[in-house]
């Protein structure tokens, strides 16, 4: 059985395609994947890594962008749709898996064009474009949280939750912490501004980094951009401090630095309402300046699992991270684990495989 995976433009979009293809492989032998995504975007290097066959195609994103840069992206929608045409009757596949983000959208129209039935998943809270472009033909949608019921068509509608891999739900933190070479007992923060980093946070952490650095050791996933400046500035710190820094442009094992973590400093895209609850980890989550992290954000945040501090108002970012680690943190930050291991869905990864080998087969 043949199955292509689509989604992109950020990690919140791929890795659930590639948690559903973890799963697949012990639901049904003989499974052949081609993941389609946008051709030399951060996902190529992700779906490759685990493994997936990879074919890129032109997309573009198209909210916030100017009339001209508007023109430009449906240009390359527009010879996205080809070749993602031209991918699929190549790979003739049972069904497609598409979540989201504008490199899925191509990809989903090519099916409709085919004929090859679509599972479409939305990992956000709201869907974007792209889902609500697509869940109009859609066989099936799956969704992560129950508010998202009110925005796509109910009949064929089910809320799974949010697939994560399964290292997030079985590292262990003694294991994590050796793994990374971190005290056993010590404070440990995680910032992470997703798989290209984040200017607005790299720069408010910098501003108070051996202040951070005195409150706790520091997993710090930059973003290759800017990592250098980062590194420079690091090397003004005393060497005690330099000790507890732990910068990365990425982060390829994710799962040990959450199971590591005892609060995650981060954006809130798609991923953070799967990969947070089932690792745990209490956060403080910084929206992006898109809706669609401003309502993932305030879920979590309205459950008690996280603290919500606006994109302006990230001066504030160390005192509030140092309040979190210092005032009663064994009580409030245990509430926010608690909340947060509550939003957690197990099966969400294997009902989703299941639901595609549905479609698959016309189910």
């Amino acid at each position: 059985m043949r199955l292509v995976l689509a989604g992109g433009g950020t990690g919140g979009h791929v890795y659930p395609g590639l948690s559903v293809a973890e799963a697949l492989a012990g639901e049904a032998a003989g499974i052949e994947l081609l993941y389609i995504g946008r051709a030399g975007g951060a996902e190529e290097r992700i779906v490759q890594r685990a493994g997936v066959a990879y074919v890129g195609v032109h997309a573009a994103g198209l909210r916030g962008k100017s009339p001209p840069a508007v023109a430009r992206g449906l240009g390359a929608m527009g010879a996205g749709l080809v070749e993602a045409w031209r991918a699929l009757g190549r790979f003739r596949p049972r069904a497609v898996f598409a979540t989201g983000g504008y490199a899925s959208a191509p990809v989903g129209l090519a099916a409709r064009m085919r004929g090859i039935p679509l599972l479409l998943y939305l990992p956000d809270v709201h869907p974007g474009w792209a889902v609500r472009l697509l869940s109009g033909f859609a066989a099936r949608i799956a969704t992560t949280t129950e508010r998202s019921l009110a925005h796509l068509p109910r009949a064929k509608t089910t809320v799974t939750g949010y697939p994560v891999r399964a290292a997030f739900f079985e590292t262990a933190r003694p294991d994590a912490r050796q793994r990374l070479g971190l005290p056993p007992r010590l404070p440990v923060v995680l910032v992470t501004g997703g798989s290209s980093g984040s200017r607005d946070l790299n720069r408010a952490v910098a501003r108070h980094l051996p202040q951070f650095l005195q409150a706790a050791h520091i997993i710090h996933s930059c973003g290759p951009a800017f990592e250098p400046e980062l590194r420079r500035l690091a090397g003004r710190v005393s060497p005690e401090l330099q000790g507890k820094y732990h910068l990365y442009p990425y982060v390829d094992d994710m799962p040990a630095a959450m199971a590591a973590s005892d609060l995650a400093v981060t954006r809130a895209g798609a991923s953070t309402l799967g990969e947070l609850p089932a690792a745990g980890l209490p956060a403080v989550l910084a929206p992006g300046p898109f809706s669609d992290q401003q309502r993932n954000a305030d879920y979590l945040a309205e459950r008690g699992a996280a603290v919500v501090l606006p994109n302006d108002d990230l001066d504030r970012l160390y005192n509030t991270v140092h309040a979190l680690l210092t005032v009663d943190p064994v009580r409030r930050l245990g509430d926010m684990r608690r909340a947060m291991r509550d939003l957690a869905r197990p099966d969400a990864t294997r009902d989703l495989a299941r639901l595609l080998l549905e479609v698959a087969d016309g189910r």
